[in-house]
């Protein structure tokens, strides 16, 4: 019985252990806030780079879309691949953007992912948006 009551308290003991070390961390406004103009800066980089990553995997879903000839593969993907980039933007660009959105308290819970998508798709749409006639 001893064995039985010390391997429920190890096996509570590590569970506990388990939930405490799986906490996760968001990524919204308010950790943006913390972060140091150089941390600032290494994530917005570190997202670039595993957004170009992403954009390089696109090129396998294209060459499946072709062999499954699924219909309008190639506008959808060519529209993920330029929502997922933000080469077209500097990091010090982006750093100031994303400061200037989480300036606004209603945006504070959007996570970081997010918020930079939402910041590419806005500027994919005022460059599409033809100049007003003169």
């Amino acid at each position: 019985m001893k064995k039985f009551s010390v391997g429920v308290v190890v096996g509570l003991l590590a569970g506990w252990v388990v939930a405490v070390g799986a906490t996760v961390a968001e990524h919204n406004g308010l950790y943006w806030g913390r972060l140091n103009p150089a941390a600032k800066s290494g994530y917005v980089n570190g997202y670039a780079d595993a957004m170009q990553v992403s954009v390089g995997k696109l090129d396998n879903l294209t060459v499946a879309a072709e062999l499954f000839h699924w219909k309008g593969a190639k506008k959808i993907i060519r529209q993920l691949g330029s929502e997922l980039s933000v080469s077209e933007f500097k990091p010090n660009d982006v750093v100031k953007r994303l400061d200037d959105l989480y300036s606004n308290r209603k945006y504070s819970e959007l996570d970081l992912g997010s918020a930079v998508q939402l910041l590419t798709m806005r500027a994919n749409e005022l460059a599409q948006t033809p100049a007003p006639a003169k």
